[in-house]
């Protein structure tokens, strides 16, 4: 292994040294790639346009993570902290690879999480396009032309991301490339209907397997925090390391977020406000979407305590229940019921 970190590392520093001049670009693609893009941003728009897609996309990036965080849990060095600690430069001088306020993830680094993440959340939004774009014209030569471009794009975007990662010196290139993997969800139609039991039993299995794994790596001698403490050490920056890039702070945000769009999808205020007909009007759809993205960004932007990790989790937890539950029930029954008064004053 040490030889294929040590070709990453050369990546990493031909990166580095050739392209310094596209750095701010390289941070907004790993911004952009972060799993909180999707759940802040793309889901709101999505859900609110094409309700299907939305819950496709929280699927997908919420299974697609907890198979990143039982994959990861055994392995994966970082560059940034290897490169500092191996012997396998011996007398020679080490490499010396730049950090930035994005490098410093305290998980194990293989397979690269962003990649992997976004690997399925762009294929969901891909293929939601098509069929709108195409029509009914999907084998005409203007057709095919524009498949060929979005895939073209969707790939384009994989490999900035793998580039960034690396440029980043949060990952080795075999890690991204490792990541790149789509999901199956496209074709498992429960989701779309599932009630809430189904979402509560999904989350507490989901949690209950990861922690399980956990509890069993543990008492065969596994020390699960060995890159915490590598993070910690290496990083240039101690304020670069985040206490909700530990594996387990996005295993239970994602669970929030989970179960919050269960029990909104299972609530009145959902049924009476996006089943309607008023759920089918484009302007009340707009609504929702400008309003869905403000109060999700101030749910993003909490400063959670940091001092107790427990606390961190629950509190975690509780604000992305709490924000998705708002932004797909809530909302829309506020916003309906703000049009229906004034329909009726009109009247």
């Amino acid at each position: 292994m040490d030889l294929l970190h040590s070709a990453g590392v050369q990546v990493v520093q031909y990166l580095q040294e050739n392209y310094q001049g596209s750095q701010d670009w390289f941070l907004f693609i790993s911004f952009a790639a972060d799993l909180k893009t999707t759940f802040f941003i793309f889901f709101p728009i999505w859900f609110h346009l094409c309700e299907a897609v939305g819950i496709k996309l929280i699927w997908v990036a919420v299974i697609g993570d907890w198979l990143n965080l039982v994959f990861k849990m055994l392995f994966g060095q970082r560059p940034y902290w290897w490169v500092r600690e191996t012997s396998y430069y011996g007398n020679t001088s080490t490499p010396v690879i730049q950090q930035f306020p994005l490098t410093c993830e305290t998980g194990p680094g293989s397979p690269s999480g962003h990649a992997m993440d976004s690997a399925g959340i762009y294929y969901v939004m891909v293929t939601a396009l098509l069929p709108g774009l195409l029509g009914t014209q999907h084998r005409s030569c203007a057709a095919r032309c524009l498949r060929g471009l979005l895939w073209l794009v969707f790939w384009a975007v994989q490999v900035c991301i793998c580039l960034s990662r690396a440029f980043l010196a949060a990952h080795f290139p075999h890690q991204v490339m490792a990541g790149i993997i789509s999901e199956a969800f496209d074709h498992i139609p429960a989701i779309y209907s599932a009630s809430l039991r189904r979402y509560l039993g999904t989350t507490l299995f989901l949690f209950s397997f990861a922690l399980g794994f956990c509890l069993l790596l543990k008492a065969l001698g596994v020390d699960l925090l060995w890159t915490l403490e590598k993070a910690k050490r290496w990083c240039d920056r101690p304020e670069w390391v985040h206490i909700d890039t530990t594996p387990f702070a996005g295993l239970l945000r994602n669970l929030g977020i989970l179960f919050g769009l269960g029990l909104a999808l299972n609530s009145q205020m959902y049924l009476e406000s996006c089943k309607g007909k008023m759920g089918q009007q484009l302007p009340f759809r707009l609504s929702c979407i400008v309003a869905s993205l403000l109060l999700l960004h101030l749910f993003d932007s909490f400063d959670l305590p940091t001092d107790r990790e427990l606390l961190f989790y629950v509190l975690s937890f509780c604000t992305s229940t709490t924000a998705h539950l708002c932004a797909v029930a809530l909302i829309p029954y506020c916003i309906a019921q703000v049009l229906r008064r004034g329909h009726r004053k009109i009247l």
